[in-house]
């Protein structure tokens, strides 16, 4: 099916920022829920930020709450490409970066539980130094 790539990851310091991508092919996303989710080592897959089809309103989006403020999702259906701008980075932040697509069609909000999501990049690793 699609095929995600996730780039823009890498290692910087406390208070930078990075912006992700993920690049897709071979199905066009615009009316689906995209996802970044994000896993540390030895930590389970946690939820990130979600964004929804962009229908009238434009999309929802959701973060969690230890990213809101300073994450901002983002996408370019024209490019098929979601984005995640991190600003003030934290060495917490430090994890592989995934980003996916919702199972669901024109989703109206972003849906937090990884289970829901059935299409997933290879991930970009976030490294966070003191």
């Amino acid at each position: 099916q699609v095929q995600l790539v996730e780039s823009g990851g890498g290692l910087v310091q406390a208070g930078d920022s990075l912006r992700l991508s993920c690049a897709a092919s071979g199905r066009t996303l615009s009316q689906y829920v995209m996802g970044w989710f994000r896993q540390a080592p030895g930590k389970e897959r946690e939820f990130v930020a979600g964004i929804s089809w962009s229908g009238w309103s434009g999309g929802h989006t959701t973060y969690a709450d230890s990213v809101k403020g300073r994450f901002t999702i983002s996408r370019d259906n024209a490019k098929n490409t979601v984005y995640l701008q991190m600003n003030s980075l934290k060495p917490e932040d430090t994890a592989v970066y995934y980003c996916a697509v919702d199972k669901a069609l024109l989703r109206k909000v972003p849906v937090t539980t990884n289970s829901e999501y059935i299409d997933w990049g290879q991930g970009t690793q976030v490294t966070v130094s003191s």
